[in-house]
């Protein structure tokens, strides 16, 4: 039997395929997009750029922007009430929408 592979991108197939029309890269804005400290964004990873992708386990996950890395945004959040730190590029990152307005 052959071991099955461990790697960064393993069993991130349906995570990781775009539709037919939303293939290769998105426009340059995308890439130049800025956050400002303590801001929340949405991880959504972008297949087709592998630099600064934070591990697919975190799609979807919203979280406070808390600092700059070069070019790329340290990210915080809690996971199972404990505090993790994510640093990703932001061609990852979207901005969080604002949930149920509260009349």
């Amino acid at each position: 039997m052959v071991k099955s592979s461990k790697g960064f991108r393993s069993r991130s197939r349906g995570t990781f395929t775009k539709e037919v029309r939303e293939r290769g890269l998105p426009p340059v804005t995308r890439f130049l997009r800025e956050f400002e400290v303590g801001s929340k964004v949405s991880v959504r990873i972008e297949p087709s750029d592998p630099h600064g992708q934070p591990h697919p386990r975190y799609q979807g996950r919203t979280c406070t922007v808390v600092g700059k890395r070069g070019r790329a945004y340290l990210l915080e959040f809690l996971d199972g009430g404990k505090r993790k730190e994510l640093i990703a590029n932001p061609i990852h990152l979207i901005p969080a929408t604002g949930g149920p307005k509260d009349a």
